[in-house]
């Protein structure tokens, strides 16, 4: 009840237009989804905000905590879970308080890791043990404009590859098969019958309804947007008025604490947009010659042994302009019909530095991913393999292709982020990457020392850094080639 009071009191102060002194929230003034529709607000205004909101340590004056509900949205008898608890959530004070290394939207310690799906238990659980969740560590957000794009774009290629496929089999009065291919990914293949019933058991890597989904170790979340409303409640019991408003719940106060639409929907678009808009990883190269050859070779080694089979190093976007919703977002989550006007910015030129290369009317994206889910445990090595809780109906033993264009200072790896060297990670690789896996490990110490110096270079780079290729030093440079470097004997 006193806390119900203070807020009263704090909410009345302010609407009589008086100055508060004391505890009071720490957003103090939320985001207007109809002044970005309206262009009243450009993208520097919005990323101000978006950083304010994802660095924001929540208070109860700003709705954080969930007494009356669970992380997952269910409802729950409210004071019946603690305030916070780590193995159950909430957990954090805010966004940046896991995604903060190198920098804000960067990656996490283990200490930051996350009991995914604990969240929706009730009671909450005090175990760590993997029956109840899935432990998993804080990846960067560095870069997930361009990702999100690419997303969008594969999945409209798979959506229209079945399109067709159906259409030729209702045509033609036959059996029709395609294979699902799209920026040279294999996603298996999908069948339609002439009667109209489509086939899609020979679908790999992706979820039967073909949406490619870039977030989440799993590959379980559509959108950034997806991302931040679920993280939102599930991290900090900061309930967003899109997910859990009066228009779907029936209420202004869901989660029963005494705060009332918490989170609105300019103020989701806004932390969204700032994560789309935040600069891309590029490479560190010193200008030392023994770094720049082990670098150089090591890329070509990579190469040369398959790695780049699942750790794609460049997909093209088409179109490099991010837009916001996402197209493909579900109910809960801000959708194209209910907005007047798209929110629009070219990841080429606008957002933080340093930003995608251009080629041609499209950008280079080199996140070294195929956006494609993969099995990495046999007989033998399992250690990917430690899941037992289901996320979205996607098997334990899958993941989502990690990217690899901040690894360099993105450590600790593995989904668990149990893994503390680069090497350690390879090792593991069984299952679809044995036979590269294999290769690696086949090599002369020189040669694997290469490829890690290569993998080393990729990396987050500081905030408005001016280039994607840097030395040592933070100064652009252009990557040296193998004819320029001297002795490459080993």
């Amino acid at each position: 009840m006193k806390r119900l009071v203070i807020i009263s009191f704090a909410t009345v102060a302010m609407g009589f237009g008086f100055g508060q002194i004391g505890d009071g929230p720490v957003v103090k003034k939320h985001v207007s989804q109809s002044d970005i529709e309206a262009g009243n607000m450009g993208l520097p205004e919005i990323f101000s905000a978006g950083h304010d909101l994802f660095n924001a340590k929540f208070n109860m004056f700003d709705g954080q905590g969930r007494p009356g509900t669970t992380g997952g949205g269910a409802a729950r008898t409210p004071g019946s879970a603690p305030l916070f608890i780590r193995t159950s959530a909430p957990d954090s004070n805010s966004c940046g308080g896991c995604h903060n290394d190198p920098f804000s939207g960067g990656a996490g310690d283990i200490v930051a890791n996350v009991f995914v799906l604990a969240q929706v238990l009730d009671p909450v659980t005090e175990s760590i043990s993997a029956d109840f969740s899935d432990f998993r560590n804080t990846l960067g957000m560095q870069g997930s404009g361009p990702i999100e794009m690419l997303a969008r774009e594969m999945t409209a290629d798979l959506q229209a590859i079945k399109d067709m496929t159906l259409a030729e089999a209702t045509t033609s009065g036959s059996t029709v098969t395609h294979d699902l291919v799209t920026k040279g990914v294999h996603f298996g293949s999908i069948t339609a019958h002439a009667d109209g019933s489509v086939d899609s058991s020979a679908v790999d890597g992706v979820d039967k309804d073909l949406i490619i989904k870039p977030f989440h170790q799993k590959g379980a979340v559509i959108s950034l947007r997806e991302f931040t409303n679920n993280a939102m409640n599930h991290h900090h019991g900061i309930q967003s008025v899109e997910r859990f408003g009066v228009d779907r719940t029936g209420t202004h106060d869901f989660d029963q604490d005494g705060v009332e639409d918490e989170f609105t929907v300019g103020d989701v678009s806004a932390t969204t947009i700032y994560q789309a808009a935040l600069n891309v990883p590029g490479q560190v190269i010193p200008r030392d010659p023994v770094f720049e050859k082990a670098i150089i070779n090591g890329e070509e080694t990579f190469k040369a042994i398959g790695c780049d089979g699942c750790h794609v190093a460049e997909l093209t976007l088409n179109d490099p302009v991010f837009t916001e919703p996402n197209p493909y977002n579900k109910a809960g989550d801000l959708q194209v019909s209910q907005v007047s006007h798209l929110f629009s910015f070219d990841l080429r030129s606008e957002g933080q530095m340093p930003r995608l290369e251009s080629k041609g009317t499209g950008a280079v994206v080199r996140a070294f991913t195929d956006l494609k889910r993969h099995n990495l445990c046999d007989d033998e090595l399992q250690h990917f393999c430690n899941e037992k809780v289901v996320q979205a109906g996607i098997p334990t033993e899958e993941f989502l292709t990690r990217k690899l264009w901040d690894v360099g200072n993105s450590a600790p790896y593995g989904h668990v982020g149990d893994l503390t060297t680069i090497t350690e990670a390879i090792y593991f690789h069984g299952g679809e990457a044995r036979s590269t896996r294999d290769a690696f490990f086949a090599l002369s110490q020189h040669e694997q020392d290469e490829v890690v110096e290569f993998l080393k270079s990729l990396q987050m780079l500081p905030p408005d850094t001016a280039s994607l290729i840097v030395d040592e030093n933070m100064q652009p440079r252009s990557k040296p080639s193998r004819r320029n470097l001297p002795d490459f004997k080993n």
